[in-house]
């Protein structure tokens, strides 16, 4: 299904949560002087425009990063995340907002790798036109040498058949981040079988998964399934930022499933979600919840006004 574009949904509380968790991860990898590889099954567009054309049509940023964009009170995991965004941004106006893949790019170093696959040919291409762009501004400011060629590269390719022949990455060391639009309930059962089979070839790689939280079943079931694959560790966490809405329309709430997660993310997102839900919640149904192995913590009503 080529009809999504994630324009419409560029900034939104899912991508709050979606983007301070990968930054994080990525930190995490950078610990260590060895080189890694960041695979983005489902890339976009790389940049999306706020001010203008699809995100215009329902604000969602509005329930995001519009919420952050003049708070002082900002957590350091937040803090990082918001400045990236700015850095996009000089003229300190919000006009932008950046992607998974350019989130990865500016957090990763020279000798790292990004592997960028997007089906929808509109998305990419100016994803392509994108990175172009950004290896014009390097060169220009005297930085990276080239955003692309080997440390960069992109395909317009089905990203869930695509990363079997990235697996596993030279280095032996990585994270793939699976966000698939979900618009067809296939995407569900494929996320499944796709970890399935990457954790057979790199059974070490850290795996982040977005998803929906709704009410069809494939939704629901989805983070149990997960719990069942052969990893040595699972992390899920979710963030609500209302109850449900009568007519069922609508994404209040979202979460991050990640196989083999950091021993420092638990402890981190502990912290930093009552911030989150605090900021971005609209009622007393806002909240969060948050699972690692076989213990479960579920906080709701935290909204502080």
């Amino acid at each position: 299904m080529l009809s999504y574009r994630h324009a419409f949904h560029a900034g939104n509380h899912a991508d709050v949560l979606k983007h301070v968790v990968a930054i994080q991860l990525l930190r995490y990898l950078n610990q260590k002087d060895t080189p890694y590889t960041f695979i983005d099954t489902h890339a976009g567009a790389g940049v999306y425009a706020l001010d203008d054309g699809y995100a215009t049509k329902n604000a969602e940023y509005a329930t995001g990063i519009g919420k952050l964009w003049d708070r002082k009170d900002l957590p350091p995991p937040v803090a990082e995340y918001l400045q990236l965004i700015k850095s996009l941004n000089p003229s300190g106006k919000m006009r932008y907002y950046p992607g998974s893949p350019y989130c990865a790019d500016k957090v990763m170093r020279e000798a790292d790798r990004l592997r960028l696959f997007e089906l929808h040919p509109s998305d990419s291409k100016i994803l392509a036109e994108n990175f172009r762009k950004l290896e014009a501004h390097a060169a220009a400011q005297g930085q990276r040498p080239s955003a692309r060629g080997k440390r960069v590269m992109i395909q317009k390719a089905d990203g869930f058949q695509g990363l079997k022949a990235l697996l596993p990455p030279p280095s032996r060391r990585g994270l793939v981040l699976i966000d698939p639009p979900y618009e067809d309930k296939s995407d569900y059962r494929r996320v499944k079988e796709t970890l399935a089979d990457a954790l057979l070839r790199f059974a070490t790689g850290t795996y982040a998964v977005w998803y929906p939280v709704l009410q069809r079943m494939e939704s629901r079931q989805l983070p149990e399934q997960l719990k069942r694959l052969k990893a040595n560790g699972w992390l899920n966490v979710t963030l609500s930022i209302s109850g449900p809405s009568p007519d069922g329309f609508g994404l209040h709430s979202s979460g991050m499933f990640v196989l083999n997660p950091p021993w420092t993310l638990e402890p981190m997102l502990r912290d930093l979600m009552p911030y989150l839900v605090s900021v971005l919640g609209t009622d007393s149904e806002a909240g969060f919840t948050l699972e690692s192995g076989q213990t479960v913590a579920t906080h709701t009503g935290t909204r502080r006004v």
